[in-house]
């Protein structure tokens, strides 16, 4: 695809991001944010609505009865991105992202259904997510290589690091999603990073433009989920934007830099990890609650101190990942 004016001497991957803003991210946002509202009503009639941990931090019994799979609005990401560029690299993170969407659409719904904060078991999510990353892998089939520079390595090693990414994103995702805007906005550096590695690695346009696309769906989901929240995206969200983030980055051959660009969501999963091993082995807690951000709540922050601390942290974290990964380009 030709675009109308010349990027070539924006560095750094920059022209790939600007590109994929024009083409993708403003349809995609416009989409998001057009959707909201009439999503938001469908849900209310069909009362998919939240409902709050029985130990949730007291402040979050009032989220119950608001709106959740509110993330079927990020479904605006791959339509526009198939539509802009059709490609074997859309068309491959197409089928992960709306794959982990069926998959947190199903959990939602057994959810709603049991009028509790507890939908599929944790065996059965993981193993349809492994699964929905194995049809990605056919259907995108990359050659194995880890990012600029790095590689090679064994393309057994390469396919089993890509399945752990997809594995490990999603579900942080999914664990970071608990306060109002939290998971959108800790998602949109590492996002934005990405995008621009894609364009450093030279890969098809169809990459960064579906990272460019996803931002934009993530903005305009952002105008509903700000607090205080109107519309939660549920695991129908959260697995579908983990899902698109672990793509994007593995298309753009950036695995290893992942654990610092998304360092915000990987202290969200090591801290339920450690919770939990501390619990079963001396029945002491290392945190108040975890994950992560209800830790800070109980210490007497408010929601929205922990939202843009939380940010702020996605932000100096991806600054420093695209720092490294330009050094390495």
């Amino acid at each position: 695809m030709t675009f109308p004016v010349d990027l070539s001497s924006l560095p750094f991957g920059l022209d790939a991001l600007v590109a994929g803003l024009v083409l993708g991210g403003i349809p995609a946002f416009v989409l998001s944010a057009l959707l909201g509202r009439p999503l938001i009503a469908t849900l209310r009639r069909a009362a998919a609505q939240q409902t709050a941990y029985e130990d949730a931090p007291k402040t979050h019994q009032a989220k119950t009865g608001t709106p959740t799979m509110g993330g079927l609005l990020f479904g605006a990401a791959p339509l526009v991105a198939l539509v802009v560029f059709p490609s074997r690299e859309t068309f491959a993170l197409a089928v992960l992202v709306f794959a982990c969407m069926a998959i947190g659409a199903w959990d939602d719904l057994m959810a709603i259904r049991r009028q509790k904060n507890r939908g599929l078991r944790a065996v059965p999510k993981f193993a349809l997510t492994g699964l929905a990353a194995v049809l990605f892998l056919f259907v995108a089939a990359p050659q194995p290589s880890v990012f600029l520079g790095i590689g090679p390595v064994p393309a057994w090693l390469w396919y089993g690091l890509s399945i752990c990414v997809v594995l490990a994103t999603t579900h942080a995702v999914n664990l970071t999603d608990g306060l109002d805007g939290l998971a959108g906005g800790t998602v949109l550096p590492p996002l934005v990073v990405l995008t621009c590695a894609a364009g450093i690695a030279h890969t098809a346009f169809g990459v960064p433009l579906f990272g460019a696309a996803t931002i934009g769906a993530v903005l305009g989901f952002l105008v509903y989920n700000r607090h205080p929240a109107r519309l939660f995206m549920g695991d129908t969200g959260s697995l579908a934007l983990g899902g698109a983030l672990a793509g994007i980055t593995i298309l753009s051959g950036a695995q290893l830099f992942l654990p610092l660009i998304g360092g915000v969501l990987a202290a969200e999963t090591l801290s339920v990890i450690i919770q939990v091993a501390s619990y079963k082995t001396t029945r002491r807690r290392v945190f108040r609650m975890s994950p992560l951000h209800h830790h800070f709540e109980l210490g007497g922050l408010p929601e929205t101190a922990v939202t843009t601390r939380f940010w702020l942290a996605s932000l100096v974290l991806s600054a420093v990942g695209f720092a490294l990964i330009t050094r390495t380009a």
